[in-house]
């Protein structure tokens, strides 16, 4: 049985939890940089706010480091129009950084360190296609099997059947090669 499939607590929890809480502290150094040059880049808040399609299909909060400028539409990344984003954004983006304060999101529970990317509820195809796959069962992830396969929202289905490969063999295993994968990228 996959960890992930053993409710909102057990292992998995208690991994995200501790991972988390440790990125927290490891990389709050980073975080505080990151803000500080997101204000001072462009105008408004540092933190981006975002309704995000959740565990169960429930809606929720999801947090980033603003990497486009204010008023840009709120579409999925690979929508967006390239000069929305800020140069400093350009840098938070290619290193994983504005992901940072999803790690709050994780420590709520209402995120996982791994697992199926939060999407937006407007992209019907891709909740239904999870829905169709069992996807939605899990908690969405700051990372997952996708994002290091270079899959991204742009294929909903493909997507959604390497997230549901993903939930077939999680594990604590998986979750942590993943982790590295992202951080490493390779």
């Amino acid at each position: 049985m996959s960890v992930i499939s053993s409710g909102h607590g057990g292992p998995k929890r208690a991994f995200d939890l501790a991972g988390a809480a440790l990125l927290l502290l490891v990389t709050s150094p980073v975080l505080v940089i990151a803000v500080l040059a997101v204000r001072a880049s462009s105008p408004g808040p540092a933190l981006f706010s975002q309704t995000r399609v959740g565990r169960d299909g429930a809606l929720f909060r999801c947090h980033k480091l603003r990497t486009m400028y204010l008023g840009t539409p709120s579409l999925p990344t690979h929508e967006a129009p390239a000069n929305a984003v800020t140069s400093v954004g350009r840098v938070l983006r290619a290193y994983k950084l504005d992901e940072l304060p999803q790690l709050c999101n994780v420590l709520k529970g209402e995120m996982s360190l791994v697992g199926p990317r939060p999407c937006l509820p407007t992209q019907t195809e891709l909740i239904e296609c999870r829905a169709e796959l069992g996807v939605l069962s899990a908690p969405p992830g700051i990372t997952g099997l996708a994002q290091i396969q270079g899959i991204d929202m742009s294929t909903p289905r493909l997507l959604a059947e390497t997230d549901a490969e993903y939930l077939k063999t999680a594990s604590i295993g998986s979750d942590l090669r993943i982790l590295l994968r992202t951080i490493y990228r390779g």
